[in-house]
């Protein structure tokens, strides 16, 4: 059986649990900078994705979708959104 079959047992809350074989795909082909790519603290949305513009004199510059930028975390690739075993993640946050 394949891994999207298993996940029928999970009826409507499935797609919130795993990416379809078609989305992990797309994941692990999309492009992704470590060193740029961050997650933002956001007031209302606790996380934005964010990328880094610039970085001068201890500050950093960092585009997103909305908010104020306070915090900045490390970012996971794409590859590792809705994983299973987050050992195999580098940030934990």
């Amino acid at each position: 059986s394949s891994p999207d079959a298993e996940m029928a047992a999970f009826g409507e809350a499935a797609p919130y649990l795993r990416k379809s074989e078609k989305e992990r795909i797309e994941a692990q082909n999309k492009p992704f900078d470590a060193k740029t790519s961050v997650f933002v603290v956001h007031p209302k949305e606790s996380f934005v994705k964010g990328t880094i513009q610039s970085k001068e004199s201890g500050k950093v510059t960092v585009k997103t979708e909305g908010g104020e930028v306070n915090q900045i975390f490390s970012m996971n690739p794409p590859k590792y959104d809705k994983i299973e075993d987050m050992a195999m993640m580098t940030h934990l946050h």
